[in-house]
């Protein structure tokens, strides 16, 4: 189960959070009280090992801004929660080495998310970023065959009944880790990586059983 930490603003949260097991870490550049300037992920991006995805988070802001940005903070992945079109999404994708597509759960955007060419889809609430939990239904009209990153009110108590639920690639958290906006809580933090890596590895040992289960033994007459 590949796991997301938003809304890093500090260097300690940082490297706690990938200490822990954190696949990815994710810096607000969009207004919010977590914001943080590119020349201060730049400094945090230097201190982390190079297999965590570092990403940009951006909404509504020019193509040419988010490509300087990513680049700026020396980031590796930017994930767009706009009205972006996707041929402002695919102009990203070709100067960046990963994007992420956010829609919110339940809109047309969502609906229509087969039109963004991009290998991962976010999906949050309505309101993004509001630590809001939604429908979990709502994920079913999402499109096959992409990797769905689940957002949304997620915490460490609800994480695990989520991801059974909805069977995504990976979760996001921000606020569900927070002791204060921006400011991690050590805690619960270590409960939702743990919680979320479980419910992960469950997942793929019943996948697994159910396959074996299924498969023919040629040793047996």
């Amino acid at each position: 189960m590949f796991v997301k930490i938003c809304g890093i603003t500090d260097v300690d949260d940082a490297l706690l959070a990938v200490a822990l097991g954190a696949d990815a870490l994710g810096f607000i550049f969009a207004p919010s009280t977590r914001q943080i300037a590119p020349t201060r992920v730049r400094d945090i991006t230097g201190r982390i090992p190079a297999d965590t995805l570092t990403v940009g988070v951006f909404r509504n802001e020019s193509k040419e801004r988010v490509v300087d940005i990513v680049h700026t903070a020396g980031l590796r992945a930017a994930q767009l929660h706009g009205n972006e079109s996707p041929e402002d999404v695919a102009w990203v994708a070709h100067r960046v080495p990963t994007v992420i597509k956010a829609v919110a759960a339940g809109t047309e955007q969502a609906r229509r998310a087969a039109d963004f060419d991009v290998p991962i889809l976010l999906v949050d609430a309505q309101t993004p970023g509001s630590g809001e939990v939604f429908d979990w239904k709502l994920t079913e009209s999402l499109p096959m065959g992409r990797r769905i990153l689940l957002a949304g009110g997620l915490d460490p108590d609800n994480v695990a009944d989520a991801i059974a639920t909805v069977l995504p690639w990976g979760v996001d958290v921000s606020s569900g880790v927070e002791r204060e906006p921006g400011r991690k809580d050590p805690t619960a933090l270590r409960r939702f990586i743990q919680n979320a890596k479980a419910a992960g590895d469950l997942i793929e040992a019943t996948e697994h059983a159910s396959s074996e289960d299924g498969m023919y033994n040629w040793e047996v007459e």
